[in-house]
């Protein structure tokens, strides 16, 4: 597998992490908080580096349960997630303008965000570990962290964009997007798309 062919594959993956990062880019105020986004773009880009390093430590003998399993992990997750965006939007359209976000992100959504976003990237860790690799496998991880963090940075200001005009729904559309991501995963999974 060629350098080219990795980045290829960062593009892949990080795509959902991009979906995310606009959800989140969405849901922010008038500007985008620098730190957050940063933030943001920095769990997605680890753990998209982490998860295909664990996938290629864990090998070949776990492929079977890792290709089983992750994309009802997914759906969960983000489902999970995407129905507390719905539910918060709801709970923000009855009341009137409480105290506006300053766009700080909370640690423990980020991190089931990254999780949920890059366990696919553990199966492509797992199939790393059966081919060749014209390169270390610690470039390949990092050419695929670095590629999701540049993809997710911009996600966040692209949705702030968006978000900055339909303050309203943007909760309530990313919380959508969430668990459409979600079930396409399913969907994938049992060869419907």
């Amino acid at each position: 597998m060629t350098l080219l062919e990795i980045f290829l594959i960062g593009i892949g993956l990080s795509m959902d992490a991009f979906a995310v990062a606009i959800c989140k880019g969405l849901a922010m105020p008038d500007k985008v908080n620098k730190r957050s986004a940063l933030l943001i773009a920095l769990y997605f880009g680890v753990f998209q580096a982490v998860m295909p390093t664990l996938g290629w430590l864990l090998g070949s003998q776990f492929a079977h349960y890792v290709t089983k399993l992750a994309p009802w992990i997914a759906f969960v997750l983000l489902a999970w997630i995407g129905g507390n965006m719905i539910r918060e939007s709801r709970a923000a359209d009855d009341e009137d303008e409480a105290a506006p976000s300053d766009g700080q992100v909370k640690h423990k959504e980020l991190l089931v965000l990254a999780v949920a976003t890059s366990i696919d990237a553990l199966a492509v860790g797992v199939t790393f570990s059966m081919v060749e690799l014209s390169v270390s496998i610690g470039l390949a991880v990092a050419l695929i962290g670095c590629t999701t963090f540049v993809i997710s940075l911009a996600g966040v200001y692209v949705g702030n964009v968006f978000g900055a005009r339909y303050k309203n729904k943007a909760e309530f559309v990313g919380g959508a997007i969430l668990i459409l991501i979600g079930v396409k995963i399913l969907l994938e999974h049992f060869g419907v798309l």
